[in-house]
């Protein structure tokens, strides 16, 4: 079937280039006229493994193709919103500006029976918003599918999900025991959409709206919480003595826990378990349950805390002062296999190492360009080799692969110094400690580190 998708940012790009692969008819809508050009030439304008190739085969059968023009997705059955929804600039809740005004755009181009599904990350309430919009237009069908894709892994998330969540009017039992209408009707659409990965045994799960519009806020939530949970844990076994490496594996191996995300580090960034976890307080805050707001509080506070903490033991490293050190940083995305920079828990402790006086270069195989953009008061080197001449103190906060293979023996060649912060508790500190160096990780207790399993990334 013809599809648009409209905003092709992060989310709306991979959807659009992955329902394309699927063999339906996909135009993207952007207003954003660079980005349109680049993705219609078949590049995206961020780094996504296999984003690139999903682009070029669309763009070779014909089946993809962007526009600025609204008028261009006339025709399509199904017109999803992918619109971003950043953090407002005066609240902690999102900013919902972009989403209602690309609604507002469409609407003069919706066919008589064309479904409208949003699938950008949206407080509870948001649906009643567009049904406002459309109110004139009750021929339209409404339904909401959130995404759930994970930032260098984000294709395959789209080509082997864990779920598929429709949200639709009345809820389950509109879509399936009620005579015909609108749920039952924009259900059997969207299954249309999914054939594919619904033969493929993909679990499909149908809900009211409000239920849709909460999963993925409060899928963030739990996951913060753990990443979160065991970062505090962190801070307990550097009190005590303990290792939370150790701690971690051993509750892990409890089926009701699970070694997931269960892994001490610098914390989780990027662009959406942060703001997700605020809009979420807020929408708490909001409905009146405080036990939600104060909880996301205390979670959004560990997570930020890991970043002073790490600054704190470089400090500490450095003899008790970081003025006029040579610091190397390795890692400016807020996880590996990105070049996302936003919110990014390296730069902050970066920045952060910056403004106490220390020299400080940062390297980063995918996100140098757009941290050098932003962040012009660091020193950035696209290349390892020459970051790490002559430090003092190096510092893992980016888990790239490439930096958990460094070789201990030649890397301690280049530096001034054989001392390393390992924030992301992956390199194997027994090695490293026999060419010489002082490990540290977060949570190992005696600032010795002893783990040798590279850290699952953070969605």
């Amino acid at each position: 079937m013809k599809i648009s998708v409209i905003g092709c940012g992060y989310l709306g790009a991979v959807h659009a280039a992955t329902l394309a692969s699927m063999g339906h008819t996909v135009v993207g809508i952007d207003v954003d006229a660079a980005k349109v050009e680049q993705l219609a030439g078949g590049f995206a304008p961020f780094f996504e493994p296999g984003l690139d190739e999903l682009l070029q085969d669309g763009r070779a059968t014909g089946r993809l193709t962007f526009s600025t023009d609204f008028a261009d997705a006339a025709g399509a059955r199904v017109h999803f919103l992918c619109v971003g929804t950043p953090q407002s600039k005066t609240s902690d809740g999102a900013d919902l500006s972009y989403l209602l005004a690309a609604t507002d755009s469409l609407l003069p181009h919706l066919d008589r029976g064309a479904a409208v599904v949003g699938k950008s990350t949206v407080p509870v309430g948001t649906v009643a918003m567009l049904e406002g919009i459309l109110s004139g237009r009750p021929e339209v069908l409404l339904a909401w599918n959130p995404e759930f894709l994970r930032q260098g892994t984000a294709v395959k998330d789209s080509l082997v999900p864990d779920r598929l969540v429709y949200g639709v009017p009345g809820g389950k039992t509109a879509a399936f025991d009620r005579p015909e209408g609108s749920g039952r009707g924009v259900t059997a659409v969207l299954d249309a959409v999914y054939e594919p990965l619904l033969r493929a045994g993909v679990p499909r799960l149908v809900c009211n709206f409000a239920t849709a519009e909460l999963i993925k806020s409060a899928s963030n939530a739990y996951l913060a919480t753990k990443v979160s949970f065991i970062n505090a844990m962190a801070e307990l076994c550097d009190a005590s003595g303990a290792d939370v490496t150790e701690l971690s594996e051993a509750m892990g191996l409890d089926p009701r826990i699970g070694s997931r995300y269960l892994h001490a580090g610098l914390g989780f960034g990027g662009g959406c378990l942060p703001k997700d976890i605020r809009s979420f307080r807020t929408q708490a805050a909001t409905l009146g349950v405080g036990s939600v707001d104060e909880w996301m509080g205390v979670v959004d506070g560990i997570n930020l805390g890991q970043r002073s903490r790490t600054v704190e033991i470089a400090r500490e490293l450095c003899g008790g002062y970081l003025s006029g050190r040579t610091v190397t940083v390795l890692g400016a995305a807020f996880k590996p296999d990105t070049d996302d920079i936003r919110d990014s828990p390296a730069l902050d402790v970066a920045l952060q190492l910056a403004a106490a006086g220390a020299h400080v270069t940062v390297t980063d195989p995918k996100a140098v360009n757009n941290a050098w953009m932003r962040y012009p008061q660091l020193r950035f080197e696209t290349h390892t080799d020459r970051a790490l001449e002559g430090a003092e103190l190096l510092l893992l906060l980016t888990e790239w692969d490439e930096y958990c293979a460094l070789s201990p023996a030649v890397v301690g060649d280049q530096v001034r110094r054989r001392t390393v912060l390992d924030a992301r508790n992956v390199l194997d500190a027994a090695l490293w400690q026999a060419e010489g160096w002082t490990v540290r990780g977060l949570g190992t207790g005696s600032g010795v580190g002893a783990v040798s399993v590279r850290a699952e990334a953070i969605p």
